[in-house]
């Protein structure tokens, strides 16, 4: 193989990049800088954003257990999908229930498609102070029931690939360790 062969392959090797976490965890601020950082470096990239997949993919959807299992499953659907094509799939999505990221997981393994599941664990009383939709104010005014780890579960990953604690690193740090690790896993 030629080195330009080479530098082709690595770059049409897709994954699904799963970042879970609360609210105002970090989770969409990290996939961008590091989107950002893979489209520089030439690879295909997409960022599944949880709140647009909300308004166009699963639109009507609640926030009842089966109706986030549901859309936790749609947007991994499409993630595989684009992943198995040679697209990097950044997916910054809460996505509360174990068995619902678990059922991705799965997806992904029964067609060959690499995943890579991080945990941005950053505390609640972190994402409350940042609060970046105003999720938790409302919530505290009475205003928001269903609030994940707040007052609707959130199962952490018992196992991730990755855990970030973005309250202690920038965002850039956050983004440079999940850059590291694709790299370690031979995905970049």
């Amino acid at each position: 193989m030629t080195d330009t062969q080479d530098v082709q392959e690595k770059h049409v090797t897709g994954a699904t990049i799963w970042l879970t976490g609360l609210p105002s965890a970090g989770k969409t601020t990290i996939a961008y800088e590091l989107a950002g950082r893979l489209r520089g470096e030439g690879h295909r990239v997409e960022v599944l954003d949880g709140d647009e997949i909300r308004e166009f993919l699963s639109a009507g959807l609640g926030f009842g257990r089966e109706d986030r299992h549901t859309n936790v499953q749609r947007i991994g659907f499409v993630a595989e999908l684009l992943a198995s094509n040679g697209v990097k799939v950044l997916v910054p999505v809460i996505a509360p229930y174990e068995d619902s990221r678990e059922a991705v997981r799965k997806r992904h393994a029964a067609e060959g498609t690499p995943y890579v599941e991080v945990h941005v664990a950053t505390p609640v009383e972190v994402c409350s102070v940042r609060d970046v939709k105003g999720l938790y104010a409302k919530q505290a005014a009475g205003e928001l029931s269903g609030l994940t780890g707040v007052d609707d579960p959130y199962d952490e990953p018992k196992n991730p690939d990755l855990r970030i604690e973005s309250q202690n690193q920038t965002v850039q740090e956050s983004a440079a360790a999940l850059h590291a690790l694709l790299t370690e896993r031979g995905l970049l």
